[in-house]
């Protein structure tokens, strides 16, 4: 605010009279509680964007049971994971803030304020089991249509006034925005017409792992054998004679290579062959140890290990007696084996470790088509993506942009027939009046990718099942619909109530002023 002589003068924050904490008692605390909850507040606003009556009924057919005890609603369980990955909380942290904050519970369909968790942390991996990629991915896709067809609905139509008259009256109308792009062909066609822009393009969305190296992996698989050397080991079946692991020479033989700043390749390469020996050795004991046994003695996380471990073995031996530098299916973590190295030859990072997504976006909104843990070419999923946008408009889109790995011969002629636009840069030597695509017109998928990784935890997925880290992924992308989806609502609703006022002669020229309504 402004002062009388035009300088700026700073408000002051409120100055509540301090009161020792011997003299507060919560009997004598007041509380906000009896008044109405604010309209403005994010969560209220969200709660009303988000179509509740389309994605909760589809939850409830999905595990809809008529035994046992009733679940918990469905508006608290995808509510709560829409409220842990906008804030990017964990799970206990998730249910705290659940459990302390009223919009919170409002925007989870409570009716009134409860000091009561809705759910224990622990069963927030239960949850995200229940909420599979195909399962989110579909309440995503829905709140994505959802939004796409409100912006149909409510996109601007000015209609001309061929009338004279003079008059100064002004109307309120409430139009819509974007209906230009979607006018309907009068013309009856088998086909329909191509619409809309599709913009597609891959990421890799990294797992919450330590940097990956060879020497790493087999101390990790040594230790890990090591365990269930001690697990098996029964003095009453296998004698008194405790297999010897030789723990203490491999721990120092791991630390004096691992230690040093820098390492040649063949220091490198004589570590690995100490470890892989020390894990061949502790393999084999293992082997002995379980054929002692009338019933097979691991539980399954333990069984699930010693396959990782043999599967580890084999495949560092192959590069350490071929010395090569790839293998088919590698490993790079034992407690998460399903993570592949995904090369992506960029400055920060040559390859990153996790999975890899294409992901199309249309209109703001974000779908997933495709999650691999394995790496592709993204170039052969480009007919695939377009297709899935036919599958949920009804029609081809009538442009496409795309990077240049996608812009292969097979796809520029598979378009072509489509008579789908590709905005990319032609083949052969460029031309002087060739349409090429320009850099900033791809911006809002990239926009889209640092959107989910620095503000929604999209470059560190924490989950560490497979099952789970698919989930994860695809509740980012439901985040970031619905992020979408409310910002639509308010700029429709500043943007579309519109003051037209009737054109009025002036010289030789019609003009018409058009005033967007301000809203308080």
């Amino acid at each position: 605010m402004q002062g009388k002589s035009g300088r700026s003068v700073k408000k002051l924050a409120a100055g509540p009279k301090y009161i020792s904490p011997l003299q507060l008692s919560l009997e004598g605390f007041e509380t906000p509680f009896e008044r109405n909850l604010n309209r403005e507040n994010r969560w209220v606003k969200l709660a009303g964007a988000i179509p509740w009556d389309k994605i909760v009924p589809y939850y409830n057919r999905v595990f809809s049971s008529n035994e046992g005890r009733p679940p918990i609603s469905g508006r608290v369980i995808i509510g709560a994971m829409i409220i842990k990955h906008i804030e990017n909380l964990t799970d206990r942290d998730t249910i705290q803030h659940i459990t302390e904050n009223i919009y919170m519970q409002y925007f989870l369909g409570y009716s009134s304020f409860t000091d009561e968790a809705p759910f224990t942390a622990p069963l927030f991996v239960a949850i995200r089991k229940r909420m599979t990629l195909e399962l989110t991915n579909k309440i995503s896709d829905l709140i994505a249509m959802y939004g796409i067809q409100q912006g149909e609905e409510q996109a601007p139509i000015v209609s001309k006034d061929d009338s004279d008259n003079d008059s100064s009256s002004s109307t309120f109308i409430l139009e819509n925005a974007g209906a230009s792009e979607h006018t309907t062909d009068t013309a009856v066609n088998s086909e329909p017409a191509p619409k809309g822009k599709l913009l597609m393009d891959a990421t890799v969305a990294p797992q919450h792992i330590t940097f990956p190296t060879d020497l790493k992996l087999l101390n990790a698989a040594r230790k890990k054998s090591e365990e269930l050397i001690d697990r098996l080991y029964n003095p009453a079946l296998h004698g008194s004679t405790k297999p010897r692991t030789y723990r203490n020479n491999a721990r120092k033989l791991f630390l004096n290579t691992s230690k040093k700043k820098s390492k040649s390749y063949r220091q490198i390469h004589k570590a690995n062959g100490q470890q892989l020996r020390f894990l061949k050795r502790n393999l084999k004991h293992i082997k002995v140890l379980l054929a002692a046994f009338d019933d097979f003695p691991l539980s399954p996380r333990e069984q699930k290990y010693l396959l990782v471990l043999h599967t580890v073995y084999e495949q560092q031996n192959h590069l350490f007696t071929n010395r090569s530098k790839s293998v088919p299916h590698r490993i790079v973590n034992i407690h998460q084996p399903h993570v592949r190295p995904i090369v992506r030859g960029k400055d920060s990072a040559k390859a990153e470790f996790g999975s890899k997504l294409q992901v199309s976006l249309v209109d703001g909104y974000t779908f997933i088509d495709k999650l691999d843990w394995e790496a592709y070419n993204e170039g052969a999923w480009l007919q695939y993506s377009t297709e899935k946008y036919k599958q949920r408009f009804g029609y081809y889109p009538k442009e496409v942009l795309a990077d240049k790995i996608y812009c292969n011969r097979a796809n520029r002629q598979w378009l072509k027939e489509k008579g789908i636009k590709l905005s990319a840069k032609p083949l052969g030597r460029p031309s002087a009046v060739a349409d090429h695509i320009r850099p900033g017109d791809r911006n809002p998928i990239e926009g889209k990718f640092g959107q989910a990784k620095l503000a929604y935890g999209l470059n560190c997925i924490k989950a560490k099942l497979k099952e789970t880290s698919e989930s994860w992924i695809a509740c980012i992308a439901l985040v970031l619909n619905l992020v979408n989806l409310t910002r639509q609502a308010f700029l429709s609703l500043i943007g579309c109530l519109t003051i037209i006022f009737q054109p009025k002669k002036v010289g030789h020229q019609n003009f018409k002023i058009l005033m967007p309504y301000r809203v308080i």
